[in-house]
């Protein structure tokens, strides 16, 4: 278990742990989302490793968890040191900007001038020095005033992630990595990566955000002022426990549903308010089958990783990944890169080529109603 190892003054993490992880279906499903998934062999989950780098940097008591309604106990179950008032649910997904500024409003009116860093519940990042280093930097440059983000040095042109364009150097006292931020670029086509990784000017967007509570805030407004109005109302009424419940019936339903990326980061980044600290250290938002095998084959395309406790797989010159949970016998011969998701009650079979069609795959289910694998 982490530790409290000189926590960070005056700042709490918020841990958004929502969305169902679709291109991770029939392994991440409604009721047993990404986030609640030991998806790297560590004998854990991914919401319990990401509570366990954030506890160094901010201590146990000064982590807040966004949930879904539905995952309250397993994520409890997860995080026994959780404790009550830190626990936020929702009654629906209403995107990142509702959930990280329900917080933000929530600990502002409880402490002003908090600093907050929002991680997600589902990422996976190694080498836990290089990742406190860069949020300690982060706080300092939010501390001046600055929305900013954590942008990870690409290894490759990775065409499954968003891309950051930095800029010059800012001075900053503490921070002294801290770029300036001109654009914020959607997922690029592969001659559009390969240029931005050659130039040395982009880094990988990992939806890692720190900010003063109060700036969040106010840029949230600035672009989306009813959200904003509807997030005080609710942050206003929440810590009475007679008036929440009306509250997040009345208002929650009504938010607009939008990320923070659209509603925060790129009008900070258009008025040269938005800060990006370089990352260094291993990160991957497993987003898909193709990011878990190569997760779990140590980035090597020839082996073949294999998921699932009582997993009965048989290979024969095969690469890609294998998921079971049926206890069925698997048998691969001769095919190259593919993927194997075996559940008891659905089966997907792709190439790790065509891993990021698998959302396709869940919005055909809900059209048809068949929501019952969901």
């Amino acid at each position: 278990m982490a530790r409290q190892q000189n926590p960070i003054d005056r700042f709490y993490s918020v841990i958004p742990a929502g969305g169902i992880g679709s291109r991770l279906w029939p392994l991440s499903r409604a009721d047993a989302p990404k986030f609640l998934h030991d998806l790297t062999g560590s004998g854990q989950t991914l919401l319990r490793d990401t509570w366990d780098r954030l506890v160094p940097l901010s201590g146990e008591q000064r982590i807040m968890v966004v949930t879904g309604r539905a995952h309250r106990a397993a994520v409890e179950t997860q995080l026994p040191s959780l404790t009550d008032p830190n626990v936020v649910l929702e009654s629906e997904p209403r995107d990142s900007t509702a959930a990280i500024g329900l917080a933000a409003a929530i600990l502002e009116r409880r402490e002003p001038g908090v600093i907050i860093g929002s991680f997600a519940a589902d990422h996976v990042i190694k080498n836990q020095r290089l990742f406190g280093s860069a949020v300690r930097e982060a706080v300092a440059a939010a501390d001046a005033g600055f929305i900013t983000t954590i942008g990870i040095r690409p290894t490759e042109p990775a065409i499954g992630f968003g891309y950051i364009r930095s800029a010059g150097t800012l001075d900053i006292a503490g921070a002294p990595s801290a770029l300036s931020v001109t654009e914020f670029v959607e997922k690029p086509d592969l001659a559009t990566a390969e240029s931005y990784v050659e130039s040395g000017n982009y880094l990988w967007n990992a939806s890692m955000f720190i900010s003063r509570a109060d700036r969040l805030l106010e840029e949230i407004g600035r672009s989306e002022p009813e959200l904003l109005a509807g997030l005080l109302e609710l942050a206003e009424a929440w810590d009475d426990p007679a008036k929440r419940g009306p509250a997040v019936d009345r208002i929650w339903p009504d938010l607009k549903k939008i990320a923070i990326d659209y509603a925060v980061a790129e009008p900070a980044a258009a008025q040269g308010k938005l800060a990006v600290i370089p990352g260094y250290f291993d990160w991957d938002d497993v987003g898909d089958f193709a990011s878990l095998a190569k997760l779990n084959s140590g980035g090597r395309k020839s082996d073949l990783a294999i998921l699932g406790e009582n997993a009965r797989v048989l290979s024969d010159a095969s690469s890609g990944i294998v998921v079971s949970q049926s206890g069925r016998v698997i048998s691969l011969i001769g095919v190259k890169d593919i993927v194997v998701v075996d559940t008891p009650d659905a089966l997907l079979v792709t190439t790790s080529e065509n891993a990021q069609r698998v959302k396709a795959v869940v919005d055909a289910l809900k059209l048809t109603g068949s929501t019952d694998v969901l």
